[in-house]
């Protein structure tokens, strides 16, 4: 190690590099008289760098004719040292690392073997051709690769492409079936419409001949009536009792009789693609009959079963500035999953989060009924002794404010969106036991047969199954739940022993209908035809209100019960 510190203290000299500036090679011969001249060429035999003017030795001396000179090469920075910006001097063979005078000094001062890099250099002559060939090598698969992204790139255009004309020629072949199936369906229609029609035409020109005759029998019968003497009306009667009796006999016949022609299609659940004859397939079932208004079609139950498994639950207790126990008769979760209850005995809202930990409350001047989340942050409620719906904003960090209020002609309970911009509300002491409601308050009817009945507070709630059209109403008082078919105007009544004072109702996963059985104490599950397909027994006595999240991950219930107030979360952990 001496000797190469020796050695190193006539080389050339980098003490005056500056980090940063490329190191000049300098021809030795010059620096041994301290000057600094940069090096043009390198000869092996004298193992120096030689400017030109030194290097002319070579043409004067005959014995150094035969060294071999090759021009000095930029190294581009690669024979300087990156930690000490010196030239690369030496070789340390220990560690196979390559150092300047100062690496070789403070860093490899230990080491055994640190030799110059001519030296080392010497005895690798072939290191450099093996180096060029594996770069070489390394330059052609990358130039492979470059050719093979541009050619993967092209074809996927291509691919692309086709695909794009494929989609075209389908959809001209789908069109042109809904074409012929426009034909078919009219063809099909046409006919039947006619043949409907006369058959309507019949039906009203024989009820209009019993109409006349009716008509000219009660002339006579109200004659004998207003003029006749007993023994006239006596003959009356007993001349036309035939008549009469025929004539309602043929009535009677055509009214039990009475038809619906009805029309639907129903596509299949796979359609054949083309091409095909439209005449040889047909994407679905046309169905085209009479059906009698009495007539049942029975549907069995397909509906998965709901099944839930407890999250937590909190008891409702009176505290705080609560005046009274706490009773809440409306549920209903906020998109982002937070809980918002209405308590109609302290008048309050109340915000909920995951965890059943209040994290807001609003006071009100009133008792409320019943709520529905509208939006990420706004909801509407309703109470039975106002003829209102008001709407409040509901913040991301839990504050509440009145927003707007909304003035309805009937005092309302139970309410839930029926589509983006209207609610189906349940009603209290109406004939109509749900109304429409837009949410500027405009009112008007469904298009359904109710029953000819008043609920009172309590004695049934409503919602709706947006996917289907269906509304569904529940009777405390007759142990019953109805399913109205809006659409058709029919409806299912749903009565069964585990279904005992059913109270609030909350549409489920698969749109299927939850609803709080209180004397049963339980959660009941029905399909949108009527079939109980599961009932759930709860941790608490006489479930009142349900609600299930936006996901239908999550299920809320409350219940009604004096002294025992709860609130439970589920989670719908599948179905079977």
């Amino acid at each position: 190690m001496a000797e190469v510190l020796k050695k190193n203290s006539v080389k050339n000299s980098s003490d005056d590099a500056v980090p940063g500036r490329r190191i000049q090679i300098l021809c030795q011969p010059c620096s041994r008289k301290d000057l600094k001249t940069t090096a043009d060429v390198f000869c092996s035999q004298c193992d120096e760098f030689q400017c030109s003017e030194c290097s002319k030795a070579h043409t004067v001396y005959a014995f150094r004719k035969i060294h071999k000179l090759v021009n000095a090469t930029d190294m581009k920075g690669m024979a300087s040292c990156e930690q000490h910006e010196k030239l690369l001097e030496y070789f340390c063979e220990d560690e196979n690392q390559l150092c300047c005078s100062t690496c070789a000094i403070v860093d490899h001062r230990k080491c055994h073997s640190v030799v110059e890099v001519p030296k080392t250099a010497g005895k690798s002559r072939y290191a450099g051709s093996h180096l060029k060939r594996k770069l070489e090598e390394a330059k052609s698969k990358a130039e492979m690769i470059v050719s093979h992204t541009e050619s993967s790139k092209e074809q996927l255009s291509k691919d692309i492409k086709s695909i794009f004309i494929e989609i075209k020629r389908m959809r001209g072949d789908m069109n042109k079936m809904f074409d012929d199936l426009d034909v078919y369906v009219t063809r099909e229609t046409d006919a039947f419409q006619a043949e409907v029609t006369n058959k309507l035409a019949q039906k009203r020109s024989s009820c209009e001949k019993h109409i006349s005759d009716a008509t000219k029998l009660l002339e006579i019968v109200d004659t004998a009536l207003e003029n006749g003497t007993p023994s006239q009306q006596f003959i009356v009667k007993e001349k036309l009792k035939r008549q009469a009796n025929e004539l309602y006999r043929n009535v009677e016949n055509d009214c039990q009789n009475l038809e619906f022609a009805t029309v639907n299609f129903k596509f299949d659940g796979t359609i054949i693609l083309p091409p095909f004859n439209i005449s040889g397939y047909v994407p679905g079932e046309l169905t085209l009959n009479y059906t009698l208004p009495e007539a049942k079609k029975s549907v069995a139950a397909v509906d998965p079963i709901t099944k839930l498994k407890k999250i937590t639950s909190i008891d409702l207790k009176q505290a705080g500035n609560n005046v009274k126990e706490p009773l809440y008769t409306g549920l209903d979760f906020l998109p982002d999953g937070r809980l918002f209850a209405v308590d109609n005995k302290n008048n309050k809202c109340l915000i909920y989060n995951e965890k059943l930990e209040k994290v807001g409350s609003y006071q009100l001047s009133y008792s409320p009924q019943s709520v529905v989340a509208i939006s990420e942050e706004e909801v509407a409620i309703t109470s039975s002794g106002k003829y209102q719906i008001d709407f409040l904003r509901v913040s991301k960090s839990n504050d509440i404010t009145l927003i707007r209020t909304c003035k309805v002609k009937a005092q309302n309970e139970s309410i839930c969106l029926k589509d983006e911009r209207h609610f189906a509300v349940g009603t209290i002491d109406d004939t109509r036991p749900v109304r429409i409601v837009s949410m500027s308050g405009e009112e008007k009817h469904f298009n359904v047969n109710f029953p000819n009945k008043k609920y009172s507070v309590g004695t049934s709630a409503c919602n709706y199954i947006r996917n289907t059209e269906k509304m569904i109403l529940t009777d405390r008082h007759e142990h019953t739940v109805y399913i109205y078919d809006v659409a058709t105007n029919t409806r299912v009544v749903v009565k069964d022993k585990q279904i005992k004072e059913p109270r609030g109702v909350a549409v489920g996963p698969s749109d299927c209908i939850l609803v709080c059985s209180m004397r049963t104490d339980s959660i009941v599950q029905i399909s949108q035809t009527g079939q109980i397909i599961s009932s759930y027994k709860l941790a608490m006595k006489f479930p009142f209100r349900v609600c299930v999240s936006r996901d239908k991950s999550i299920v809320a219930v409350t219940n009604c019960c004096d002294g025992i107030k709860r609130l439970l979360l589920f989670k719908i952990t599948g179905s079977e």
